[in-house]
């Protein structure tokens, strides 16, 4: 994306251009965020990231053009503070316990200028960040979170304290997160942009209202992850001065100690922390001090020095796969089964690392047959059935028995006839990947 495309609209007289370079002067930071490099890296990242559109409804194939010939247009609002971001359009994500999730799609601009202020302030805050904070970090991931929680184990600390954060994307105060990023970043064209980010508001599309944002970062900016970090930042600090043993992942926070008495004392001082001192809000109720085999840390509990999937993300992993596996979803077998891999590869590649060989094969298992209920509720009508089952080398008589059946499609997918046609080997032949192998590779590829 030329960013510097000669048709766009500009400031062209020498007045406004010596305005502009009083403004590149002034504030080196805004300078260096609008800069062609930055922004052609921005664009990339945002086109990679994909996305919805935001309250305007400009997709990221409209924004491209729209980019080209407006763009030193923006860039002179910008340098100039004249730039005001659009509303967030909010998204609710059902949580799988019932509640409700917010997500904050910013307009695809506001979105590329979010991702160049970012790429130019992670600098400053990134190597002060603690070791021991992992997510939504260059070189850091969620499995090197739950591998040093089990190296806190091996060390004996077996308790943990578990910290929740009632909607902490939601409740983060501006004027403290202000107050953070200034100790940091001095350029004020910078920061009152940043400050209009958050107060941009919040909009819904479907019901046509705006609500003001006087706390909180939407989820679904790129610079959510970055000031929640900087937020929490200060929770990691105190935590290692109490030489405590922890693991953040964003507001996953787990705390290890040796003993539940301790672990008691712990939870009382970090709550009171946290609420006095980062005015965020601690959910008392799913907050807890135990065993770590009683925990959820990133979808995962621990168990005698071994890794599991923790219970809940098994049902998480189940209903999804329901929904991919709807027998009355009505798309071609070969496209359900490609969407149901891509599901099942992602979540494979990241859970897969705990222990349970054994789950992988009831997992598969419990797959095919749902596959075999997809195949028998297209098929319909009896005399599909039929030939579907001796095309797939079911002999007649038994084909003729299965097809006439009157029993439903869970029931059919046990018998013999159904599981001879749809065997494992044929659904492999249609692609179906397989967790067993997806764990083997994982445990025994190096």
């Amino acid at each position: 994306m030329n960013l510097n495309h000669k048709t766009s609209p500009c400031c062209d007289s020498d007045t406004q251009r010596s305005d502009m370079n009083h403004t590149l002067n002034e504030y080196p930071l805004m300078t260096l965020m609008l800069s062609d490099d930055n922004m052609k890296a921005a664009w990339k990242h945002v086109k990679a990231n994909k996305g919805a559109p935001g309250i305007d409804g400009m997709s990221l194939e409209d924004a491209e053009p729209f980019l080209l010939a407006h763009w030193q247009g923006i860039k002179a609002k910008l340098m100039e503070g004249h730039y005001f971001p659009l509303a967030v359009r909010r998204v609710i994500i059902p949580k799988p316990d019932g509640g409700e999730r917010f997500l904050g799609i910013p307009a695809v601009i506001d979105r590329l200028l979010q991702q160049a202020m970012n790429q130019v302030i992670t600098p400053y805050f990134e190597p002060v960040f603690s070791y021991h904070s992992y997510g939504y970090r260059a070189g850091k991931s969620a499995h090197q979170a739950v591998t040093h929680v089990q190296d806190c184990i091996s060390q004996g600390y077996k308790t943990a304290v578990d910290i929740d954060l009632s909607k902490f994307f939601d409740e983060v105060n501006h004027d403290m997160l202000m107050n953070r990023v200034g100790r940091k970043i001095k350029d004020k064209a910078l920061m009152q942009l940043l400050g209009r980010f958050l107060r941009a508001g919040i909009a819904e599309a479907e019901t046509g209202l705006w609500f003001p944002s006087d706390k909180g970062v939407p989820q679904g900016g790129p610079l959510s992850p970055l000031l929640s970090n900087i937020i929490l930042d200060e929770l990691d600090k105190k935590l290692t001065r109490e030489r405590l043993h922890f693991a953040r992942y964003a507001d996953d926070i787990i705390i290890l100690v040796k003993s539940k008495f301790i672990g008691n004392k712990v939870k009382v001082a970090i709550s009171h922390y946290i609420s006095k001192r980062l005015k965020l809000i601690v959910n008392e109720n799913k907050s807890r001090v135990g065993p770590v085999s009683g925990s959820k840390f990133l979808g995962f509990t621990f168990y005698r020095g071994g890794l599991q999937i923790h219970a809940k993300t098994l049902k998480i992993f189940k209903d999804k796969v329901r929904i991919l596996t709807n027998r009355n979803w009505g798309i071609a077998m070969g496209k359900q089964i490609h969407k149901l891999n891509l599901y099942l590869r992602g979540w494979g590649n990241y859970f897969l690392i705990a222990k349970g060989y054994q789950l992988t094969i009831e997992l598969d298992h419990w797959i095919r047959r749902r596959l075999r209920m997809c195949y028998w509720r297209q098929w319909r009508k009896p005399r599909t059935k039929v030939r579907s089952l001796i095309k797939l080398g079911v002999s007649e008589r038994l084909a003729i028995s299965c097809g006439i059946t009157s029993k439903g499609p869970c029931r059919s997918s046990k018998t013999k006839g159904i599981n001879i046609a749809i065997s494992n080997e044929f659904l492999a032949r249609q692609g179906l990947i397989s967790l067993k192998d997806l764990w083997i590779n994982i445990h025994y590829s190096s």
